[in-house]
């Protein structure tokens, strides 16, 4: 959420921001909301006063024996004009919260301007890619090694979703072990294990609701309950509600969890294979650090998982989203895109951004300043290290083999039985 101090004293500033990410801010329906609630709230303040002035002249006229009628019909009058102005005012400030709501974050300074995924800025590149000549997709690998079957998948639940058998499955957990203990045992990532399911409170506070409610999964009955979208929404959750003290930072967490979407906007897009799908797991990194070095833990949430990639021998190159392809709580973004040699070209596996103090304002999420004593907004960052689905097709398509086998990257081995190479069944 937006500082909302900074809509009241510098709206314009905030419309010229928001106009970057290709968002018009209504400047008149939040200024409109504004006066309803100063108007309120000065009429409060007068009726206040004007019921203690009444309340202490009952007790002089009582002890003067004059008739305190006139004055109690006073009271109970400016009594009940003071609850009808608590109602208005909360309906006021509930209509101002759901403007606020919907707001995406600001763009820090250094974003490049555009409005799509054709005005990011490529940054570097890493690895050799593979000739797409004669390069087989995921689907055709997978299935070749009796590891992939969309059918069966198609059968239990329906499309986008996939069923691994035998040598595949065993490499895709491979692979989330691999980043789990690289992340953990290198890079000084706490491991926590959380709840698949959510409430509703926890994916405002991250940003999903109430804009992106029909991306989401949820479940029927009284309890307003999500299938997470991803890790993020449940780790970052955790401090929610708490005042950190400034020793215990910066908080880095590390968690593998399967992750659910709705894919609502994404009708016709990727509809062979893995790699857009209703559920798939992700290892997720979450931090928490004093405002003043979210910039440079962006940089190291980066190399973090880029690190991943760099010893799978995956080729990949780093890219800066423009202000138009940013997710709504980010304030600025690095994409990560693997090689895929049967589509010629690279494609997103990583998303790390700094989300600034937007989640934290929304989550109360909170650091004890030493030096004035007084709590302050946390800025979080969150970014995928890797989509673990989206690792495994990359490995299929990049270390295939005329025969149909498949190579294992040496990092994997020992996760693999010592085993080198995948043949086809």
């Amino acid at each position: 959420m937006i500082d909302p101090k900074l809509l009241r004293t510098d709206i314009e500033s905030v419309a010229q921001a928001l106009a970057r990410r290709g968002y018009t801010l209504d400047i008149s329906a939040f200024n409109a909301l504004e006066a309803q609630r100063k108007a309120l709230q000065t009429e409060t303040e007068r009726l206040q006063q004007e019921r203690n002035a009444s309340a202490k002249r009952i007790g002089q006229a009582k002890a003067a024996g004059e008739d305190i009628q006139p004055l109690l019909a006073q009271v109970e009058g400016a009594k009940q004009q003071l609850e009808s102005n608590a109602e208005k005012l909360d309906t006021v400030q509930a209509q101002i919260e759901h403007f606020m709501l919907d707001l995406p974050n600001l763009p820090a300074a250094d974003v490049p301007d555009g409005a799509d995924e054709s005005d990011n800025v490529e940054l570097r590149r890493w690895g050799e890619p593979r000739p797409a000549e004669g390069a087989l997709d995921h689907v055709s690998v997978g299935e070749a090694l009796g590891g992939l079957n969309f059918a069966e998948a198609a059968k239990l639940t329906g499309s986008r979703f996939a069923v691994m058998h035998g040598d595949v499955v065993r490499l895709h957990r491979a692979l989330a072990s691999f980043m789990m203990d690289l992340h953990s045992n290198e890079h000084g990532y706490e491991e926590v294990a959380v709840p698949f399911i959510v409430q509703g409170e926890a994916l405002t506070g991250t940003g999903q609701l109430p804009k992106f409610g029909e991306d989401l999964f949820r479940l029927e009955g009284e309890t307003p309950w999500y299938l997470i979208p991803t890790a993020e929404v449940p780790v970052t959750n955790l401090l929610r509600d708490e005042i950190l003290d400034a020793d215990s930072l910066p908080r880095r967490f590390v968690c593998h969890t399967p992750c659910f979407r709705a894919e609502a906007g994404a009708a016709g897009r990727d509809t062979r294979g893995m790699i857009r799908q209703h559920q798939f797991e992700k290892v997720e990194l979450v931090h928490a650090v004093k405002p003043e070095e979210s910039e440079a833990a962006l940089e190291a949430l980066t190399s973090h998982a880029e690190a991943v990639l760099q010893a799978l021998e995956l080729p990949y190159r780093v890219m800066a989203l423009c202000t138009g392809d940013m997710g709504f709580g980010a304030r600025k973004t690095y994409d990560l895109e693997v090689w895929l040699p049967s589509q010629d070209t690279y494609r997103e596996i990583s998303s790390c951004s700094n989300c600034g103090d937007f989640q934290a304002r929304r989550m109360q999420a909170r650091w004890r300043n030493p030096e004035t004593r007084k709590p302050e907004l946390l800025h979080t960052l969150n970014g995928s290290a890797l989509a673990v689905g989206r690792t495994l097709v990359a490995i299929l398509e990049n270390f295939q083999n005329a025969d149909g086998s498949v190579t294992v990257p040496a990092a994997l081995r020992p996760y693999m039985g010592g085993r080198e190479r995948l043949q086809p069944a």
